[in-house]
């Protein structure tokens, strides 16, 4: 059940038109691009999403123009997370997952749960679906980080618990993950400037922002990680090491956004409070594609 996840996973944007609506024709054009480009799934409503700004009816409506797009061709998942257990609980019960294949599902933000309160939401949700889950631990974003010894307890003790997206940044924490885990259980990475060290530690794949722009590179990156050919992976890695920094120097989606409109893709639009990346950053990228 969990080899679907393995290899390039693309949190997918979510376009937007100069009206701040959902940009239906933009998004198809994204997802041909990301399905020719060979990435192995798609995520819907992440963070790069901007799923927060979305409302229930738009959540839906933009999953089933993918489900419909798609036609089976990659598996999809989709981000369903929060900080109110129940009130998440309620809103797995109400939508419609056809054509879905995964959950992604971020630790509780804001409210920064114990070790024991992240064991007990995640077996709390789990039991209300059927679909295999993605843990995320992002400490960077939610404030909390989910240590490597409760990730393994779900791995363990969760059926459907099948893989962990981890942004923590701590390969030594990672390690133990690695070392420990079940032997169908995933480790993907959710930092793409450390995912070829990540790989070359035994990481099963990566959730990644930086392929929503360049899917042949990334994809080939971790594919050529993946079979041990290092040499070759390390020449993308560099290559694509400046455009990922400069992808995240004024927050994400905003970076990449910029590279899509700069690819012919999508328009430059975000919902408050994000805001379009600077002139500056915006021409910065424009040169490093060019020479990409």
């Amino acid at each position: 059940m969990p080899n679907k996840f393995k290899g390039l996973g693309v949190a997918m944007v979510t376009p937007f038109t100069s009206q701040n609506e959902i940009d239906f024709p933009a998004l198809e054009r994204l997802v041909e691009h990301l399905i020719n480009g060979g990435v192995n799934y798609i995520v819907l409503l992440g963070t790069t999403a901007e799923s927060v700004t979305l409302t229930d009816t738009e959540k839906q409506e933009l999953v089933s123009f993918v489900v419909k797009k798609n036609n089976g061709r990659v598996p999809l998942v989709v981000g369903m997370g929060g900080n109110n257990t129940s009130a998440l609980i309620k809103s797995i019960h109400s939508f419609d997952f056809t054509g879905i294949d995964g959950i992604l599902s971020v630790t509780p933000y804001y409210n920064k749960p114990t070790q024991k309160g992240l064991e007990l939401h995640y077996k709390a949700i789990a039991a209300e679906t059927k679909l295999p889950i993605i843990l995320y631990n992002v400490p960077g974003r939610t404030g909390v980080n989910m240590s490597a010894d409760t990730t393994l307890k779900l791995a363990r003790e969760v059926k459907n618990i099948v893989a962990v997206k981890e942004a923590s940044g701590n390969l030594n924490q990672q390690s133990y993950l690695l070392r420990d885990r079940p032997s169908d259980f995933l480790v993907l990475s959710g930092d793409d400037g450390l995912a070829l060290p990540q790989m070359a530690m035994g990481f099963d794949g990566v959730i990644s922002v930086v392929g929503n722009a360049f899917p042949k590179q990334f994809s080939s990156l971790i594919a050529l990680s993946k079979a041990g050919q290092l040499p070759e992976a390390r020449e993308l890695h560099y290559k694509l090491t400046e455009i990922i920094d400069n992808l995240f120097v004024e927050g994400n989606p905003g970076g990449v956004k910029a590279a899509l409109n700069i690819l012919g893709i999508v328009d430059n639009n975000l919902r408050l409070p994000l805001a379009p990346v600077s002139e500056a950053t915006y021409n910065k990228l424009k040169s490093l594609i060019d020479k990409l």
